[in-house]
């Protein structure tokens, strides 16, 4: 498996908050492991999430994590069609525009 480039930002935060950036990913996974839902759909939820807060850090995070996780590239556009009535088109075609900067890098 290829190592992964993380984002500077989030890198700095890591060596400046070891402890904070170590809690923040634990919480991530435990959170997946409560539940039924697998691992591909709940980055699909996230990222839908992100979209809303239109966080494009985020967008750019579980885009990646849901393709890792077997989501295709089908499936995660449609998750942001789907967001158009609830978070509105400006979000959603923000969102994809941020989408696309991570699946055209593949």
């Amino acid at each position: 498996m290829a190592v992964k480039k993380l984002p500077k930002m989030y890198t700095s935060i890591q060596k400046r908050y070891e402890e904070l950036a170590e809690a923040v990913e634990n919480l991530g996974k435990t959170a997946r492991t409560l539940g039924p839902v697998n691992e591909k759909t709940s980055h699909l939820i996230q990222l839908a999430a992100a979209a809303a807060i239109r966080s494009e850090g985020s967008v750019h995070s579980h885009v990646r994590r849901a393709l890792e996780a077997g989501a295709t590239k089908d499936e995660i556009y449609h998750t942001l069609v789907l967001l158009t009535s609830t978070i509105g088109f400006p979000a959603v075609s923000a969102s994809i525009s941020w989408t696309d900067d991570v699946i055209k890098k593949k």
